[in-house]
């Protein structure tokens, strides 16, 4: 795992501040400063961090180095500037939000894509926790890898759409968290997924851990030497033969979970650029199949995933609460247009005409 290094190890002097600090793993092979950073900084340009290097701003293990330096094992490295690094003040924001339910416990949304979680590098407002803190005053405060994040339990990632529960109380926060930990939540995904899956059903085990080679990827580490214990139930509901429609029952809930194991069975969702979905994985290379494809993603320009369902025992009351929500409309084309696309052969003949 990456950590965090501790500013005075990195820098004594007083008139420089970190601004972004990494130890590179015992399994991290030798590579560029710039690179390595630009893994990990994913709102930064690899040309700003060569110009911050010119600089002088990069350091590895307290002494500046140059965009060509080798990262090896155990470096501390370090973006450090004149000024101090921008803290954000959690302004509460009028976001539009798709509320299920709330009580003076809890806040169930239907999160829309693009939207993101929580603040952090590159999202200093317009977040979800910005529209919450707009909702709801003093909102309990959890933490995660260091940082507080208001109100939230679990998260969705940015692209990912669908069933959030928030705690609007620090009794909900400790009951709701304690809940996600022992696995007692009930989740239900929908995605679509590149290629025909082999079997109506089954189980994806393998640890999560941050990708050996492209550190803005997980990967899935089969003999448990990296990452994290997970669990992925899945089950087709449709197929086109390009494409499948499966639902996704989560037991564990790790980074990026559905998308990495979808992946290492070999079936990356549909436009996840980060998982290498966003290319034509499974059809012909005619140029009609080429700009069908090329619609679908114009159709759903995010990786084509849904939360469409949660489960939780109330904090308060301790009746079991099920919350649901459609496919939003973006993946709904996607699925329509596979249905019309499907219908036809390649010669352009309806399939039950077919002799």
């Amino acid at each position: 795992m990456v950590e965090p290094a501790d500013q005075h190890d990195e820098e004594e002097r007083d008139d420089l501040y970190v601004h972004h600090s990494f130890t590179a793993e015992k399994g991290q092979n030798p590579l560029r400063v710039d690179k390595f950073l630009f893994n990990f900084l994913e709102d930064t340009s690899r040309s700003r961090i060569q110009k911050a290097a010119d600089a002088g701003a990069i350091h590895v293990n307290g002494q500046p180095v140059k965009s060509n330096y080798k990262v090896k094992p155990g470096d501390k490295v370090a973006i450090v500037m004149a000024e101090p690094p921008r803290e954000y003040e959690l302004i509460p924001e009028e976001i539009p939000l798709d509320i299920l339910y709330r009580d003076e416990h809890v806040i169930v949304i239907n999160k829309q894509p693009g939207l993101v979680c929580h603040p952090g590098h590159g999202n200093f407002s317009g977040t979800l926790v910005h529209g919450l803190a707009y909702l709801a005053e003093n909102l309990p405060v959890g933490k995660s890898s260091g940082e507080e994040r208001p109100g939230l339990v679990h998260r969705l990632d940015k692209n990912t759409s669908g069933v959030m529960v928030v705690a609007a109380s620090e009794h909900a926060m400790s009951h709701l968290a304690k809940q996600f930990f022992d696995r007692t939540t009930r989740r239900e995904y929908v995605a679509i997924v590149w290629g025909n899956v082999k079997e109506d059903e089954g189980t994806i085990t393998g640890h999560i851990g941050r990708s050996l080679r492209d550190r803005l990827q997980m990967a899935v580490f089969e003999d448990g030497s990296e990452g994290k214990h997970a669990v992925t139930h899945y089950k087709v509901l449709q197929r086109f033969g390009y494409v499948t429609v499966v639902s996704c029952r989560l037991e564990t809930g790790r980074t990026h979970q559905i998308r990495v194991h979808m992946k290492y069975l070999g079936h990356p969702l549909f436009n996840d650029e980060r998982y290498g979905g966003d290319k034509i994985l499974k059809g012909t290379t005619f140029t009609k199949y080429k700009q069908f494809i090329v619609n679908c993603f114009k159709a759903c320009p995010r990786h084509a995933l849904h939360a469409k369902s949660l489960g939780f025992t109330h904090p308060a009351t301790g009746e079991l609460q099920f919350f649901e929500s459609v496919i939003p409309e973006d993946m709904r084309e996607v699925i329509e247009r596979f249905e019309n696309y499907t219908q036809y052969n390649r010669d352009g003949i309806k399939k039950d005409e077919e002799e």
